[in-house]
This record gives structure tokens, C-alpha cells and sequence, in this order.
């Protein structure tokens, strides 16, 4: 006969209930497995459409047919928009923690206009036309306009308020010579037309090379700044009694924000919203701990950059929407609610 056991018993052989971490792993697990999905789809689906057959034999042949041709210019565009999203979403993600705002992105800082402004100048006055020529343009532009606002910010002694103030006046005289060039210059005009919407139809095999090792040094330093970012959170004071070196990590932060942006940029063109939308969603089921934030920010990012690729792929066939574009016209409305819902919290 069997006997039930007693009710102490019985709690200490029931299973534990999951932790939060095992429940975050799973998560970041389950966005790994999403994020294989979204490229592979990045890969089969395109402005023209092949059969399942032809795509998969362009994977693992190459006998030059129009088809293989085809699915390797899309892995060429798949691996560069993995490489593009996980840079935006961590520099979005390290820039909402050094600035102590949520709502702020790669742009806030003058990091997309100084590579744009450095193109339009490439173009205009040094005759530059390849994209292996813009590449390194709008890298130095970035990198420059990162130093600038580290400086104007008040360097060593920079806080988030004077980061953020030096990076939007910097932003704004930019963009005033990025429109006055353009418009006074018939053929700049014509040939930035493509590359300012943020387009991931011109990836090589020549562009992922040349962008690679930035981004890799840039993820590198962003992810292991998340032990004095979190501390950072909790206010200077407190940060100093952590240990945490406060220019230090503030101008580590500027720097990794500055190559991954950069280099994003520069492959690429200014793609908005991404370095926004993604690491405040992530924020909302991660908790404000940057360990989580900004590996998830780095997965969920490639997601949603592809995912964007993909919809204006199929939106406008045979021609195609720019990625740009898309997570313009996607990032908008969900702009507009996060402030919303942000003002509504503070009431």
C-alpha cells in the first residue's frame, strides 16, 4: 500500500522552480535559434524569387549559374546584416547606459552624421566612388565626431548631460553641410541618394572583410564594459565606492560605441532605430542588468535588421524597399509609444 509522504518531505523532493537566470538563458537560447531562422529565410526569400531547390543547391555548389550567383550575393547581404545589427543594437545598448537614457541611439552622440557628412565630403571633393573608398570615410568621420563630442563633453570630467547636449549640436551643424553639399552638388546628390536610406544590397565579400575586425574589437570592449555600466546605473557616488573608474568606462563606452556605429555606418549607410527599438524592448524582460542587456541586445538586433531586409525584399518585388527605410517607417510608431508610455509612467 503506498503512503503519502508528509507535506516537508514532499516540498523538499518537488523539483525547484526554474531560477531567473535559467530563465533568461533559455530566453537568449531561444533567440539564438530565432536569429538562425531569420537569416536562413534572409538567404531563401529575395526581391526574385527562386524555388527552395535552386536555393539550397546555391548554398553548397557554385557552378555559376544565375541562381548560385543569386544565393551567394544574399549570403554576402545576410552576413554583413548579422554583423550590422548585433554593432547597432550593442552601441545603442552602451549608449542608453552611459547617457542614463533609455530612448537614446547611435545618432545621439553625432556618430551617424559624422560618417555621413565624411561620404559627402569623400564624394564631393576627393572624387570618391566605391564603397570600399566610402568605407574608410565614413569610419574616420565617426571616429572624429566620437573624440569631438568626448571633448566638447568635458573629457575626464564628462557627464551624460554634456555627452548628450555636445553630441545633438554637433548632429545639427553636420547635417546643415550634409544638405548644403548635397543640394548645391547635383552629382553628390545623385550618387548619396542610395547609400543615406541605409541599404544592405551592396554587401561583399570585400565590404564584411574590411568592417570585420572593428566590429569584432568594438563587441569585444562593449560587452565586457557591463560589470562598471551596471554600476555606473547606480549613480557616480556609488560607482566610486564599487570601484568602478568612472572616465575610464565613459570614455571605453565612447570609443566602443564609435567603432561599432562606425563601421555599421560605413558598410552600410545610416540605418535608424535599430540601436533604439532593441535594447529598450530587451530592457523590458531582461531587468536593467547590462550583463543580459547586451548579449540579447546582440542577437535580437541581427533579428529584427533581417527581418526588415526580408519584409522590404517581398514588399516592392521585382525592385526592393531599403532596409532603411523599413525600419524607419517600423521604428516611428514605436517611437512615439515608448515616449508615450514613459511620460505616462512619470505622471
Amino acid at each position: 500500500m503506498l503512503v503519502d509522504s508528509p507535506p516537508e518531505q514532499r516540498a523538499e523532493t518537488a523539483p525547484a522552480p526554474p531560477t531567473r537566470r535559467a530563465i533568461r538563458t533559455l530566453g537568449l537560447l531561444l533567440s539564438v535559434g530565432l536569429l538562425v531562422l531569420v537569416a536562413l529565410a534572409s538567404i531563401a526569400i529575395g526581391a526574385k524569387a527562386l524555388p527552395l531547390d535552386q536555393v539550397w543547391h546555391g548554398l553548397f555548389h557554385d557552378s555559376g549559374t544565375f541562381s548560385d550567383v543569386v544565393v551567394g550575393d544574399r549570403i554576402s547581404r545576410t552576413v554583413l546584416g548579422l554583423l550590422v545589427g548585433a554593432a547597432l543594437g550593442l552601441s545603442g545598448a552602451v549608449l542608453q547606459a552611459l547617457t542614463r537614457n533609455p530612448l537614446a541611439d547611435p545618432g545621439l552622440l553625432g556618430i551617424n552624421a559624422g560618417a555621413s557628412a565624411a561620404v559627402v565630403t569623400a564624394i564631393t571633393y576627393f572624387g570618391v566612388t566605391s564603397l570600399s573608398g566610402y568605407v574608410w570615410f565614413a569610419f574616420g568621420g565617426a571616429a572624429a565626431v566620437g573624440a569631438l563630442v568626448w571633448f566638447l563633453g568635458g573629457s575626464r570630467g564628462a557627464t551624460p548631460v554634456r555627452l548628450a547636449l555636445a553630441g545633438t549640436a554637433i548632429s545639427a551643424a553636420l547635417y546643415g553641410y550634409l544638405q548644403a553639399v548635397m543640394i548645391t552638388d547635383d552629382a553628390a546628390l545623385g550618387k548619396m541618394r542610395f547609400w543615406t536610406v541605409g541599404s544592405l544590397a551592396s554587401a561583399t565579400d570585400s565590404t564584411i572583410r574590411q568592417v570585420a575586425p572593428f566590429l569584432a574589437v568594438g563587441t569585444a570592449l562593449a560587452l565586457a564594459l557591463a560589470r562598471p555600466l551596471n554600476a555606473m546605473a547606480m549613480g557616480d557616488d556609488t560607482a566610486r565606492a564599487l570601484g568602478a573608474n568612472l572616465n575610464r568606462t565613459r570614455a571605453l563606452s565612447m570609443a566602443a560605441a564609435t567603432v561599432l556605429c562606425g563601421a555599421a555606418t560605413a558598410a552600410c549607410g545610416p540605418i535608424v532605430f535599430v540601436g533604439l527599438m532593441v535594447p529598450h524592448v530587451v530592457r523590458s524582460f531582461t531587468g536593467p542588468d547590462l550583463r543580459w542587456i547586451l548579449p540579447y541586445a546582440t542577437v535580437l538586433s541581427p533579428v529584427l535588421l533581417l527581418g526588415a531586409d526580408v519584409l522590404g525584399r517581398m514588399a516592392a518585388r521585382p525592385a526592393e524597399l531599403q532596409v532603411g527605410i523599413v525600419t524607419a517607417i517600423l521604428g516611428g510608431p514605436v517611437f512615439i509609444f515608448l515616449v508615450r508610455r514613459r511620460r505616462t509612467a512619470q505622471l
